[in-house]
């Protein structure tokens, strides 16, 4: 079957030859004539088979078949949800690439970059917005949006878009956009659950299939090394010592872990980039192109990246951390084997994530092959910890350390380097003259202690067990604040 048959638009039919296609893959074949029809539509397939084609080829024909009149404003048409940055980069270039000839302006939205340029497309009316619900919310709630005349809704990757996560926000989102609509959802995986839970946004859907729910590519070889958790970074370096092993992402579960994977492998001479939710958009978009370039050999990611990398030629990747999700794992291979690409996963198994590979192989009904890296040691002992930041010890240890408490308090502990105060303890401060400790009459003197009556002197080795405070002998002298009482008033 060829796109013609499809019945799209002759200037799309064009832009889709010059991007270089030529036939249509499964999901766009069975998903685009459904769309064009105008109904609800849900669509399952592979990673890597078509699914942003099948949904945005049929919604620019619709569009250039019922065209805004000249002369009436500009407004948003087709609202585009996606979990990720990544992601909403990825549809937007596809999008501009299939309706380069059409007279369509189209808006990204998502956050990590300046608002205001976002706003002022919103403002402008774009005709198409592709977005992430949160920065999408807070620019709605500026009243920067018209939806009022939105015709088609998107939620790609569906089952991600839907969990506990992102549901209120798409809740939010939905619930001011027009009833009267036709909304798709598309996804690689899509459970039951979140079926059930898509008839909320949707009427009567026509669920479009191809393949097994979750299934991973048949073209991706999956392998299995079983490792303890301290080899896995060294059966890592092992690996890459293959020359096939030319563009490897790397998935780690945490931020943290990600950058320490990238940090190692660096320290070997294997160029690396990171891509996670602490970096910037622009460090997150500058690693992606230095990957899609050659300029890194491996991209350390999250799972936040494996809804959104769209990077041909990977020829490997390796879950570092054996994910607990089943559809993480099939978007996480997913990246490789596009387009009935060859590609190979490897995971890295420590005993505690056996588990969790038995419930994988359980679902996809077969077991994955078990694979021993020749001419590595399996026996090697833990490396021993290593502060990777001396010069932060070194710094703290030359700073000088804070005296180990200041002058007490009136009948309270203190006294560290000076003189305590009445009832407390005195500290290594000068102690007035009179005594060998330089204390007044009923002190216990010591070297400068400095202690006032009922005081005793503590030194700076460490505070002294509080003693109970002694009465101070009773002043009969005219002193202090009842001798001057006396004085003024002659009592």
């Amino acid at each position: 079957m060829s796109f013609k048959a499809l019945g799209l638009d002759p200037n799309i039919l064009t832009a889709i030859e010059e991007a270089g296609y030529t036939e249509p893959t499964p999901i766009q074949a069975a998903a685009i004539p459904v769309v064009i029809q105008g109904g609800d539509v849900i669509g399952i397939a592979q990673t890597g088979t078509g699914k942003t084609a099948a949904f945005t080829l049929p919604i620019l024909t619709r569009l250039t078949s019922n065209p805004v009149p000249q002369g009436q404003r500009r407004r948003t048409r087709v609202l585009v949800l996606a979990p990720t940055r990544e992601l909403v980069a990825q549809i937007e270039e596809n999008v501009l690439a299939y309706a380069r000839h059409l007279p369509l302006k189209i808006a990204k939205i998502y956050g990590g970059v300046g608002e205001k340029p976002q706003k002022d497309a919103l403002r402008a009316g774009s005709d198409i917005v592709i977005a992430c619900p949160g920065r999408l919310l807070d620019l709605m709630e500026q009243r920067c949006a018209d939806f009022s005349q939105l015709e088609y809704l998107v939620l790609d990757e569906a089952d991600r878009m839907l969990d506990m996560g992102f549901l209120p926000d798409i809740r939010r989102v939905i619930g001011q956009l027009p009833k009267k609509r036709q909304t798709l959802m598309f996804s690689a995986t899509l459970s039951k659950e979140i079926e059930t839970l898509t008839h909320e946004f949707q009427r009567a859907p026509k669920i479009v299939q191809i393949g097994k729910r979750a299934n991973p590519a048949e073209s991706v070889t999956q392998l299995v090394y079983e490792v303890h958790k301290h080899l896995k970074m060294p059966l890592l370096s092992h690996l890459l010592k293959d020359e096939k092993m030319q563009m490897v992402l790397v998935f780690s579960r945490t931020k943290h872990g990600a950058d320490k994977i990238a940090k190692k492998l660096e320290s070997t001479g294997v160029k690396c980039a990171t891509l996670h939710a602490n970096r910037s958009q622009n460090q997150r978009l500058r690693a992606l192109d230095d990957f899609k370039t050659g300029t890194v050999r491996v991209l350390v990611a999250t799972d936040i990246a494996a809804r959104g990398i769209d990077v041909d030629g990977i020829s490997h990747v390796v879950n570092f951390d054996f994910p607990h999700i089943v559809e993480d794992y099939v978007h996480r291979i997913g990246r490789t084997g596009r387009a009935q690409a060859i590609g190979d996963a490897i995971s890295f198994v420590s005993p505690d994530e056996l588990p969790d590979v038995r419930k994988l192989e359980r679902f996809i009904n077969r077991g994955l092959v078990r694979k021993k890296a020749e001419g590595f040691d399996y026996n090697a002992a833990p490396q021993p910890f290593i502060d990777e930041r001396p010069e932060r010890r070194e710094q703290r240890s030359s700073q000088p350390r804070r005296p180990q408490g200041g002058g007490g308090r009136p009948s309270g502990g203190g006294g560290g380097q000076g003189g305590g105060r009445p009832g407390g303890y005195g500290g290594q401060g000068g102690g007035r003259p009179s005594g060998s400790g330089g204390g007044r009459p009923g002190d216990q003197g010591g070297q400068g202690g400095g202690g006032r009556p009922g005081g005793e002197r503590r030194s700076s080795a460490g505070p002294a067990p509080r003693q109970p405070a002694q009465m101070p002998q009773q002043n009969t002298t005219p002193d202090g604040a009842r001798g001057l009482w006396k004085r003024l008033t002659g009592r």
